[in-house]
């Protein structure tokens, strides 16, 4: 190659290069004006910014000491319900018992009271049913006899024959 061309190739990428430098420079500025608007824009924030942190630490602390008292007035709550939970347990218990032992009470008066109807239905039957019985049963004595008395003394043959027939 020839020195001349040589020379003019290296001159044009040397121009390129310090365009591409001259680009870089505009686009550091660019940048850095940016930053700048940024930064500006960042410092009229800060004081908004750092209100909004401190009344959100605030808040925090005092959510933090709210929730301890909820935590200690909800075990407080919860201890007081095991306790009436214990009594009210404690209360069905001894009503449970209190009712297995009227029931018990009551079962045997009925069987008592059952024992005695059965006595008494015995003492009727026999003090009241079998001498009525026994009545009775004479009244129809006295009865067939004052009809024998009164028809007469005999049975009309046929009426015998069929009485007889009844049995064969």
């Amino acid at each position: 190659m020839d020195p001349q061309n040589l020379l003019i190739i290296m001159t044009a990428f040397v121009i390129i290069a310090a365009i591409a430098l001259l680009i870089q420079a505009g686009l550091l500025f660019g940048i850095y004006k940016s930053s700048r608007e940024v930064q500006a824009t960042a410092q009229r924030l800060a004081p908004k910014v750092e209100a909004l942190v401190e009344s959100s630490r605030i808040a925090v602390d005092d959510s933090r000491r709210l929730i301890g008292e909820v935590a200690v007035k909800t075990s407080e709550i919860l201890d007081c319900a095991r306790k009436q939970i214990y009594r009210v347990d404690d209360v069905l218990d001894d009503a449970s018992a209190r009712a297995r032992v009227q029931l018990d009470r009551a079962e045997m008066v009925l069987d008592d009271a059952m024992a005695r109807a059965q006595e008494t239905v015995a003492l009727v039957h026999s003090g009241v049913m079998k001498p009525l019985r026994e009545i009775q049963g004479v009244t129809a004595g006295v009865r067939t006899a004052i009809s024998f008395l009164i028809r007469g003394g005999r049975r009309d043959p046929a009426r015998a024959t069929a009485d007889e027939e009844m049995f064969i």
